[in-house]
């Protein structure tokens, strides 16, 4: 890798780290097709990939990366960023399989967050549970599972009373976490307050997104807007 591409991918890394996404992704791209393969940088490119919705390519370059020399860490979420593309393209079992095969080998808190929510996307009540228990047995200040554990009393178990634990303890160690802010916002509109409702909506407005977000971010300003107008 030459020097110009080298100072081009940090420059990249700096934008990325800033939330500058579109210099990042355009840095990043002109990089790779100047030679760079560093894993250090293009796992966190295909990041910005995936949240720009570029699966395929994301997808293109994971497994081209995936043969380089790399830390244990780098390739866990190498692994975790395939499985979101692949699940974004329609294949969620692919990518369930993938990280129970990860799982088996060395589990980590990255792969039990991930999995987790597949499971509950996939619909397997017994098995989003069971699994999402042992993650929390694994790590119970882990605001993500947490918020798996909501989800999968919320929208698999239907038992809400149990959800909001999970919600509010993921609250309080992660105010700002979208999804979870989304279903809390759900008791309140239950509750009729919708004032309450549309400040955690905006709260979770803010937020980064990914596409492994229960709501995206169309849907929540979606409901802001229908809250506000009604």
């Amino acid at each position: 890798m030459g020097l110009m591409t080298m100072f081009k991918v940090q420059k990249a890394h700096k934008a990325h780290k800033e939330g500058r996404t579109e210099e990042a992704l355009t840095l990043y791209r002109e990089a790779v097709s100047e030679g760079m393969n560093d894993p250090r940088y293009i796992i966190p490119y295909t990041v910005l990939m995936i949240r720009n919705g570029q699966y395929a390519e994301a997808r293109e370059l994971l497994v081209k990366t995936q043969k380089l020399p790399m830390q244990p860490q780098q390739k866990v979420q190498l692994f975790v960023n395939y499985s979101a593309c692949v699940y974004k393209m329609g294949e969620l079992q692919k990518g369930i399989d993938l990280l129970e095969r990860q799982h088996q080998k060395q589990p980590s808190g990255m792969i039990y967050e991930t999995l987790g929510y597949l499971y509950i996307e996939a619909g397997d009540a017994e098995k989003a549970l069971a699994y999402n228990m042992e993650a929390y047995e694994y790590d119970d200040e882990d605001a993500i599972t947490l918020d798996n554990l909501g989800q999968t009393y919320y929208r698999l178990l239907d038992d809400k009373v149990k959800a909001k634990e999970y919600f509010d303890k993921a609250l309080e160690l992660k105010p700002g976490q979208i999804d979870t802010l989304y279903f809390l916002a759900q008791y309140d509109l239950e509750a009729g307050n919708k004032e309450a409702a549309v400040e955690k909506l905006e709260t979770a407005l803010e937020g980064r997104f990914s596409p492994l977000n229960y709501a995206s971010k169309e849907t929540i300003q979606a409901l802001i807007d229908e809250l506000k107008n009604a």
